[in-house]
């Protein structure tokens, strides 16, 4: 962690620590309970939990009859990933203008400070303050984002073993939606409604008809697609391997 990491990170927990936003608008009785409470509502802030901790993303999210076969758990991985991915880089542009505003409120007071405005004055460090706990909480949120997504990588790491294509997604989802598929009409009753029984196995009978030996699937026509040809690594010759 970096000097700038870590004083950003203790001005955090001081904006956590300081109670007076929330002391000067509670009662006697209100402001001694929270007074009293304050050691275990910072703890408390610097250990919730935000996002999915490794067990639901393990247990809940790639459960085996939603995502049956490594290949389903590697690609809803991918896509795990990704959407948390897009959602950091939209906080980042958030974080960049909660400092924006902060900078612009520093210039406001300072101002109304030369004027001897001090209504203007209140209201403004009222913006701070509320601005100051608005980005302790966008970097938490941040922080567990970071690590959602390196633990997504851990996990597409532990499954890419060798066994399916990890570039193709729809390559393997024939087989994948046949275990699927299959799990969902198990799972069916006497007391299932109609609409759920076709849901389940009117997929499962098409991809049965559909699928090849090999896991593809045969066009509505009747024909099997070829499988895409990878493009082979330009070979370097011997003076190139030199100049390199």
């Amino acid at each position: 962690m970096s000097d700038m990491q870590r004083d950003e990170k203790n001005t955090d927990i001081a904006v956590a620590e300081d109670l007076k936003p929330i002391l000067s608008v509670l009662g006697e009785e209100d402001s001694k309970a929270i007074a009293v409470l304050r050691d275990e509502l910072v703890d408390n802030w610097k250990k919730k939990q935000i996002f999915r901790t490794e067990t639901e993303m393990r247990i809940s999210v790639l459960n085996d009859a939603k995502h049956p076969t490594d290949a389903s758990k590697y690609w809803q991985s991918v896509r795990e990933m990704g959407a948390m991915f897009d959602a950091l880089m939209g906080l980042s542009f958030d974080l960049r203008r909660n400092n924006l505003n902060h900078e612009k409120l520093q210039r406001k007071i300072v101002k109304a400070q030369e004027k001897g405005d001090d209504l203007k004055e209140r209201e403004l460090q009222i913006d701070i303050d509320q601005n100051l706990w608005e980005r302790a909480n966008m970097r938490s949120t941040a922080h567990d984002r970071v690590r959602e997504l390196r633990t997504w990588s851990k996990i597409k790491d532990e499954l890419d073993n060798g066994t399916f294509d990890n570039q193709n997604v729809d390559a393997h989802q024939a087989v994948s939606y046949t275990h699927t598929l299959a799990n969902r009409v198990k799972s069916l009753s006497e007391h299932s409604q109609p609409a759920e029984i076709v849901n389940a196995a009117g997929p499962l009978q098409t991809v049965q008809r559909l699928m090849t030996d090999d896991g593809r699937l045969k066009q509505f026509d009747g024909k099997v697609p070829e499988l895409p040809v990878k493009e082979k690594e330009p070979q370097l010759t011997d003076g190139e391997e030199k100049n390199g």
